[in-house]
């Protein structure tokens, strides 16, 4: 596949960040009782984010990716992986899925890979049911942008401000909120002395082995308004 072809991925860090099990347990949690009915998931890549995220409740579970090289990998991880669902896969955008619609939204740090991001969640939200949920999840606080975001093709990070200029019409800001504050202290360091491109797997391990879990404790304490990740969601009223 053509490298400068728009649906080729950039980056090269989904295998390295696989195995970050504290940290996808965290968001998780904080958004899995949205996931619900039939799920959508935005950018599934590899795949290592879907058997973490469905707790097997969903009805339909949905991996959309636009990149086709990813897709035969997604193909072949969730096929191994998965104990109670046969995953859908679809090699394509928001455009390759007409006629089709959603109890469930996600967009689990794909969304700042999206040159226009307000177009994208106005697509997003004609395909959500009445009642249902659009969930994204992205880096936080464009001041953090390093090399690192840079090299694996990131647009942006996000605040609150960004995201709710962007909130589709006709759908409700439920929630929004902040992680991770105190790895917000890393990606500092990255930006201002290290100027990495790409994390080592050690540092990695030590962020979320020993980081992860003190931002755990801490989030709440600072009622989630500070954080390297932010969490955004939105509901469609019923008719």
């Amino acid at each position: 596949m053509d490298a400068n072809s728009p649906n080729k991925y950039a980056g090269s860090e989904l295998e390295l960040f696989s195995a970050v099990r504290n940290w996808k347990a965290y968001w998780c949690g904080q958004i899995q009782p949205l996931v619900e009915g039939d799920v959508l998931e935005v950018g599934a890549g590899i795949g290592s984010n879907t058997c973490v995220l469905d707790d097997g409740s969903a009805r339909r579970w949905l991996c959309l990716e636009p990149d086709p090289e990813l897709c035969i990998e997604l193909r072949e991880n969730v096929r191994a992986t998965a104990a109670q669902r046969c995953y859908d896969t679809v090699c394509g955008t928001l455009a390759s899925l007409d006629g089709q619609s959603f109890d469930t939204i996600v967009y689990i740090d794909v969304l700042e890979h999206i040159k226009d991001d307000r177009q994208e969640l106005k697509r997003a939200a004609s395909l959500l049911r009445p009642g249902g949920h659009l969930i994204v999840l992205s880096p936080a606080h464009n001041r953090l942008f390093s090399p690192f975001d840079a090299a694996i093709g990131h647009f942006r990070r996000y605040n609150r401000s960004m995201l709710q200029a962007i909130s589709p019409a006709g759908l409700r800001l439920e929630r929004m909120r902040y992680l991770d504050c105190a790895g917000m202290l890393l990606s500092a360091a990255n930006m201002l002395l290290l100027r990495q491109s790409m994390p080592s797997k050690a540092q990695l391990q030590v962020w979320d082995r020993w980081i992860i879990p003190i931002s755990r404790v801490l989030d709440p304490v600072f009622l989630y308004s500070v954080g390297k990740t932010i969490i955004a969601v939105w509901s469609k009223p019923e008719r």
